[in-house]
């Protein structure tokens, strides 16, 4: 993937990821303080792009709500199908104007302006990078276990940043983005980054496969080193009032099991799907499909991020073929609810654990439904680092109500916390029965699922 010919793997990476089946069943969308039920081609003068998040839904609802760009004038409203049209279209990051952007189709980030394919190979060309001179470089075997230096890490900064130019969207306040129903509408490819804005609303999109073409070794991250990567599907980073709805966040159509090991370690190309860091606050991620991925969504990019933010509510996602971080959570007021884990190993994602909570953050999950093998430790659904709080109740395992965090603190030294320093107040469609959750939210979540 990142030589100077592109492996086979990553040319199978650039074809569009296959829509995901649902059914012509109900869409349930959080409306006032109960939830309306739909039929997804029911109503064909709904109007997606100047629908704005309900009252009371999460914590982006808080202060003046999260709108997006309804405001958008005729000027600022556009449908864009390819990459560079949709680069023109959100303009500067700083331009604050509200605007409505139209995704139709499936836009290839992987892309020049003239729409020409372009591989990992074009982005090393004239850098001096190859993968082969990269691992002869920084063998642990000859190198030792110092993070890489000199020339071949030059160049894969470099071959780096003529990627970077090309797959990053930055996104501007006051901006509402939705597919077009009926489109297949999405982003292959790319990263959607939400840095030190305001008031965004992302909708009825599939991210798929955001590959960084040339991971770093690190030698130092773990007892073995590891290979890692550098962009996610969506990231937020210092940004506020952000609704993230009906999408559907997957690595197909190339799963980390295809990837090549070198030193040891499986060469990840795949970052995080939806991370919430650096001071983001009052974000609503609901009704979103996180498939096929191991590093999911990370709160908080660090133990010392930013304390009285990272306030997240998330509700009604189905989460299936993940490994870990459904989400991890640092900090912040995390409240998750009505939420559908499918512990199910999937093209080679074995789960590892769903919530992680920790660096002291305050997380409240309740009325969620887990699906698990027969075989499975219920304590190893929860993550924690002895500092982070879990409270709730109402959650289910296999049919069962089950206390989770008393399963995991009855097997791990380090005890998640009970009890939270806060209340949820913003709780639009909490369901206290979830008997058919699992049903509902197949067929009624993720991109391709609103008209």
């Amino acid at each position: 993937m990142a030589s100077a010919s592109p492996r086979p793997s990553h040319r199978r990476s650039l074809r569009t990821r296959r829509t995901l089946v649902v059914s012509a069943a109900a869409v349930a969308a959080a409306v006032g303080a109960g939830v309306l039920v739909m039929n997804a081609n029911a109503n064909p003068t709904v109007d997606l792009y100047h629908q704005v998040l309900p009252a009371k839904d999460g914590w982006a609802a808080s202060g003046s709500g999260t709108t997006g760009g309804t405001k958008a004038d005729a000027a600022h409203t556009f449908t864009v199908s390819t990459r560079a049209q949709l680069v023109k279209a959100l303009g500067s990051a700083t331009d604050t104007t509200p605007r409505i952007i139209k995704i139709k189709g499936t836009i290839d980030a992987n892309t020049n302006d003239s729409g020409k394919k372009l591989t990992c190979a074009d982005y090393a060309s004239g850098t001096g990078y190859s993968l082969s001179a990269y691992l002869k470089a920084f063998d642990p075997s000859t190198y030792g276990k110092k993070a890489p230096s000199g020339t071949q890490e030059t160049a894969r900064k470099a071959a780096q940043d003529k990627q970077k130019k090309n797959i990053v969207f930055r996104v501007p306040s006051n901006t509402t983005i939705v597919g077009v129903p009926g489109t297949k509408a999405g982003i292959l490819g790319g990263s959607v980054l939400v840095q030190n804005v305001k008031n965004v609303v992302l909708r009825n999109l599939t991210f798929a496969d955001t590959q960084d073409c040339f991971p770093q070794w690190d030698p130092t991250d773990g007892s073995s080193g590891e290979w890692n990567s550098n962009y996610d599907s969506v990231t937020l980073r210092g940004a506020t009032n952000v609704w993230a709805d009906h999408n559907t966040f997957t690595d197909a159509p190339t799963f980390d099991k295809t990837e090549a090991t070198y030193y040891g370690r499986k060469y990840q190309v795949h970052d995080g799907a939806l991370d919430i860091t650096n001071g983001s606050d009052l974000v609503t991620v609901e009704r979103n499909q996180f498939l096929n991925h191991d590093k999911t969504m990370l709160i908080g990019s660090s133990d010392t991020d930013s304390t009285g933010k990272l306030r997240v509510t998330i509700h009604h996602n189905l989460w299936k073929g993940i490994v870990q971080r459904a989400p991890l959570a640092r900090i912040g007021q995390i409240h998750l609810y009505n939420n559908v884990y499918d512990i199910t190993t999937v093209n080679g994602y074995a789960p590892k654990y769903s919530l992680d909570s920790r660096a002291k953050a305050q997380v409240v999950a309740e009325r969620n439904v887990w699906k698990t093998p027969a075989d499975a430790k219920v304590a190893k659904l929860l993550s924690g680092d002895g500092t982070g709080s879990v409270a709730g109740t109402g959650n289910v395992v296999n049919g069962k109500a089950t206390n989770l965090v008393a399963a995991y603190n009855a097997a791990n030294s380090k005890k998640l916390k009970t009890t939270v320093n806060w209340t949820p107040a913003l709780t639009t469609g909490l369901q206290t029965t979830v008997t058919s959750l699992l049903t509902d939210l197949t067929g009624t979540t993720g991109a391709g699922t609103l008209s």
